[in-house]
């Protein structure tokens, strides 16, 4: 560690000598600038909340709006990686011949295709050639699709919400995940967590559901996804997957035979062995592994650069441009992408201690 240190002390001291003998000085003022540009989506941190950036915003909000972009795409494409990862894994040692070989083919042509390729693919291949907004793709009457983005529907507050029926809801559904979460109180948690939504409703329950509808060339209400994040999202969660994928087969592969057998003997089907005593295993096994694939996924959104999806890197691009500062600006960004690996590694660690003192029960 002190090695590191000095080593750190004395580069740093470096690179500021060498700016000073071009007469370039080290400051931090830039964030404090008007940005001066818009970005196509993110949000603004204020006194009054969250709300849409603006060019008048200044640099330092701008990265931060692109640092929310990064984490957003990051937290969604981790759960759905980590779904569609266990399936195919799960699916690469099933008995029938035509799912393992589909699942084959699919690990094997997406972890050997760079992730830029399949990126632009996505974007301009399929989401760009989506039809028009008048012509929009629409399933169910609620789920648009168009090249103008993806259209959900949403939940919003209601506007005769008030604060003890959003107070309810929000313990309700938190009761609600502890008690799916932890089967030795899930009786009492999910009893809990009824009563905290039976009284958000019998107050005026707080939030409402809102479905997309088009007007004119325009969307209104529901929940909506830019092409761009469209894209990002579906080539990180399908290029991971696949990386998943052979994780969860390894650990599958690796438990002792004799846990299938006895499963067998016990009268378990394939399914239900799978449910009850390989998978609660193998993530025991893999999480460590699922860490350092969900820090990859994390660093690889500065890809969106390469179709425009203004994340923390894209942002600081602009930035750096306008105001001269790259080293500043690499350097917040650089702490910026340390700051979102240990929170990922801290968060994977903490849950795999907790199935570890518990005995993978919980």
């Amino acid at each position: 560690m002190i090695a590191v240190l000095v080593l750190v002390a004395w580069f740093a001291l470096s690179v500021r000598a060498g700016l000073a003998r071009n007469g370039i000085g080290f400051d931090m003022g830039f964030l404090s600038q008007v940005a001066g540009f818009d970005l196509s989506e993110g949000y603004a941190l204020t006194t009054e909340g969250l709300r849409r950036f603006m060019s008048s915003d200044s640099n330092a909000q701008a990265l931060l709006a692109g640092f929310i972009n990064t984490v957003k795409t990051a937290s969604v494409a981790i759960i759905l990686t980590t779904v569609l990862g266990t399936l195919v894994g799960m699916g690469r040692v099933s008995h029938n011949w035509i799912v393992r070989q589909l699942c084959f083919g699919f690990v094997e042509m997406v972890r050997n295709t760079p992730m830029l390729i399949q990126l632009v693919f996505w974007y301009f291949v399929v989401i760009l050639k989506l039809p028009a907004l008048a012509d929009a793709a629409s399933w169910l009457g609620t789920v648009i699709a168009s090249q103008q983005g993806f259209y959900f529907p949403g939940v919003e507050l209601a506007p005769e919400a008030t604060l003890p029926a959003l107070l309810s809801f929000l313990a309700g559904l938190v009761l609600l995940v502890a008690g799916a979460a932890n089967r030795r109180h899930r009786k009492w948690l999910t009893a809990c967590s009824l009563a905290g939504l039976v009284s958000a409703w019998a107050i005026g329950f707080p939030v409402a559901v809102t479905v997309p509808h088009v007007t004119g060339f325009v969307i209104t209400g529901g929940f909506s996804a830019s092409p761009e994040f469209a894209a990002m999202l579906v080539g990180l969660t399908v290029y991971t997957s696949a990386f998943i994928a052979e994780i969860i087969r390894g650990a599958i592969v690796a438990l002792p035979k004799g846990q299938w057998e006895a499963a067998s003997a016990l009268g378990l089907s394939r399914g239900a062995a799978f449910r009850d005593i390989v998978i609660p295993q193998v993530f025991r096994v893999v999480l460590p592994a699922f860490g350092n694939q969900y820090i990859s996924l994390a660093k690889t959104t500065s890809l969106g650069i390469a179709i425009g999806f203004p994340d923390v890197f894209n942002v600081y691009g602009t930035v750096a441009n306008q105001s001269g500062r790259s080293l500043e600006g690499v350097i917040v960004v650089m702490l910026a992408y340390l700051i979102l690996s240990w929170t990922i590694s801290g968060a994977v660690n903490l849950l795999n201690g907790l199935l570890l003192r518990n005995g993978g029960k919980q």
